[in-house]
């Protein structure tokens, strides 16, 4: 016996055909305990994340915003890295503006403009007041419990402003 508990020897004439189904019928058993595996990985770490949103949202949502370590190896030499982008962003380069964009702006120019829009700090309190404490943050990067602290206190004018700036043109 070639290969314990099989019925292949090496005398069989047909040795190559039932090597590959051998190989084949192997091969298809990595790929399920493989799937298998993936399978579990995906439903322990779903149920991980369920429980600790139930017990702790701020908690998972600090964890699914922590940055992954990509790569452990030695970081590129800065003045390389400086070099590359350089070179990439300092040639000029000519593109080719089409027919379509005048098309475009022609038909654009009839569109009268929007009305500016005047946001209070009494629009943002009463929009926030009702919003989820650790829920994911918006664009400008804060959670809506640092917004209702804000929103509660005395706050400058100045820093209003600014973040009625943020909100409106987003950055």
């Amino acid at each position: 016996m070639a290969f314990a508990g099989t019925n292949v020897s090496l005398s069989q004439p047909d040795i190559t055909q039932k090597l590959t189904e051998r190989i084949d019928d192997l091969k298809q058993r990595i790929a399920a305990w493989g799937k298998r595996i993936r399978r579990y990985t995906e439903r322990s770490t779903r149920f991980n994340q369920n429980r600790l949103f139930q017990s702790d949202q701020k908690r998972l949502y600090e964890s699914l915003e922590r940055p992954m370590v990509s790569g452990t190896g030695p970081a590129p030499d800065q003045a390389d890295t400086v070099a590359f982008w350089r070179g990439l962003w300092s040639e000029p380069v000519n593109h080719s503006e089409g027919p379509w964009t005048e098309v475009v702006a022609s038909q654009c120019a009839g569109i009268t403009p929007m009305d500016p829009v005047i946001i209070t700090p009494d629009d943002v309190a009463e929009a926030v007041r009702r919003a989820p404490n650790w829920k994911s943050p918006g664009l400008d990067g804060l959670h809506h419990y640092w917004l209702k602290g804000f929103m509660n206190r005395n706050a400058s004018s100045s820093l209003r402003r600014e973040a009625k700036c943020k909100m409106i043109l987003g950055s």
